[in-house]
């Protein structure tokens, strides 16, 4: 069983993803890289934690 992420994180990656879906890919350290470009995330958790749940979601999106 996975984790489970907050909603707060969902709802931002998922704009991030609307908003900048093509800059995203499935590899997790790249996708690092664009969130902490595309976003103000101070945290280094808090952009991990975006960055993870955004691969997730791209990988679900291209199966």
């Amino acid at each position: 069983m996975g984790n489970i992420r907050p909603s707060f994180i969902k709802i931002r990656a998922i704009r991030l993803c609307e908003e900048h879906g093509e800059k995203f890919t499935e590899d997790f350290d790249h996708n690092k890289l664009m969130v902490s470009q595309l976003t103000d995330v101070e945290s280094k958790k808090l952009r991990n934690w975006i960055a993870g749940y955004v691969t997730r979601y791209r990988q679900r999106r291209t199966d």
